[in-house]
């Protein structure tokens, strides 16, 4: 009975030190603006820890994911038959990130648990959702999409991106490639000690087309046959421009 008693004052214990941290948040900007010019952007995301008590003696640790808007693919594995590249098996992933950045006071594995990252689907493998497929080498494939994705700057692991000031004051800058999918944006923010996440915060980041994108992507989805029109009227006016500069410069 009194190990037992002892047990239940400590979980007592480590429970009342967990709830004694809150995350406070702050972002550089809460829109982000897509326009013909676009080339990418970043954000800000700073806050503060706020305790009722004194910090408990493990190491305060943060990790903030920023997960785009989730769509459905098929990832295929192409083969080299007779000279040419064929498509001989595919996976069909139920739910990628369109965008997967996740930032971390130092390494990952340092900062979660494997269980609290199964939990919570923090590291990119677990953010991508593929149930349902039959294929025994599933893992080959999400680690191709990653690969993939990574190189064209739209999955990022930031291992060591998060500054923390005195187990208070953390900030981290998170880049925005030039290839954003249009939608709201969501960012998560984990406060964890000891591998355990003892707070999560969340918040939207809106990302929109304005302008002449705005307008050209909203016709093309209401009147696709105006905005056909319109496109081959550009084709053939840029067409005739450059016949009658070529023109020119030859008199």
């Amino acid at each position: 009975m009194r190990r037992l008693i002892a047990a239940l004052a400590v979980l007592a214990l480590g429970s009342a030190a967990a709830a004694q941290e809150r995350i406070v948040l702050g972002l550089s900007e809460d829109q982000v603006a897509i326009t013909a010019t676009f080339d990418g952007s970043d954000i800000l995301i700073f806050g503060a820890v706020k305790r009722d008590g004194p910090p408990a003696g493990a190491p305060l640790d943060l990790a903030i994911a920023v997960s785009g808007p989730l769509q459905p693919l098929i990832v295929r594995h192409a083969n080299r038959r007779l000279g040419v590249w064929v498509n001989t098996s595919s996976i069909e992933v139920d739910a990628a990130p369109s965008f997967y950045a996740v930032a971390t006071t130092r390494a990952f594995s340092a900062v979660l648990s494997d269980t609290e990252d199964l939990r919570h689907a923090v590291s990119i493998p677990r953010a991508i959702r593929a149930v349902g497929t039959e294929v025994g080498n599933r893992e080959d494939y999400i680690e191709a999409l990653i690969r993939i994705r990574t190189r064209e700057g739209r999955y990022r692991v930031i291992e060591g991106g998060v500054d923390l000031a005195e187990e208070t004051l953390f900030r981290a800058r998170i880049d925005l490639p030039a290839n954003l999918v249009e939608g709201d944006y969501l960012a998560r923010i984990f406060l964890a000690r000891d591998g355990r996440v003892i707070d999560i915060l969340e918040t939207d980041i809106a990302v929109r087309k304005v302008g002449i994108e705005r307008w050209l992507h909203a016709l093309s989805l209401n009147q696709p046959l105006a905005y056909g029109a319109l496109a081959l009227s550009l084709a053939v006016a840029a067409g005739w421009a450059a016949a009658a500069a070529f023109r020119a410069l030859r008199g």
